[in-house]
């Protein structure tokens, strides 16, 4: 038999707080086999994953070495493949790329490796083109404000209006 909705004051359905599923070190283990062969995951997302299905500081080290022994886990290939999409997908640069892997826990040598691996000419070609952009951007702001139409009339009316203002209408 189903148990009736409640309602919060707002009327949408309350959501019971949701515990944490534990697993036992067989189940994480098939859990991140199967995890790790859809992408690539570091030995810091397994060993966060495993610390939220509660399993033991033990545990955790047995199954992360089994998944790397298997190559499950590699953190160089998972560095590599992190530096390639975000660089050709998201448009980061290396600074903002080293910096998210030092949060993941890959080390520096390891990181450093895959960085190196980078073609720095196509890196350099898209600052560039990030560089034009923004610098467009900054003239036109500027030509808007030279146009002297009010700042306040410019944050109510948005982008509209300022494309009026540069064109001179």
């Amino acid at each position: 038999m189903k148990q009736p909705r409640t309602s919060t004051p707002e009327g949408s359905a309350a959501a019971a707080p949701r515990t944490p599923r534990t697993k036992s070190p067989d189940e994480a283990l098939a859990a991140l086999m199967r995890l790790c062969a859809r992408a690539e995951r570091s030995t810091g997302d397994a060993l966060r994953l495993m610390q939220r299905w509660g399993l033991s500081e033990g545990d955790r080290q047995q199954v992360l070495q089994r998944l790397v022994r298997d190559r499950f886990i590699d953190d160089a290939r998972y560095a590599e493949a992190f530096v390639r999409d975000k660089l050709r997908l998201s448009g980061w640069g290396e600074y903002k790329i080293r910096a998210a892997l030092l949060r993941k826990g890959i080390a520096r040598a390891t990181i450093d490796a895959a960085l190196c691996q980078t073609d720095r000419e196509a890196m350099g070609r898209r600052l560039e083109e990030q560089l034009r952009r923004e610098v467009g951007a900054v003239s036109e702001v500027v030509e808007v404000l030279r146009s002297g139409i009010s700042a306040d009339l410019l944050v109510h009316t948005g982008p509209s209006l300022a494309g009026v203002a540069v064109m001179g209408c």
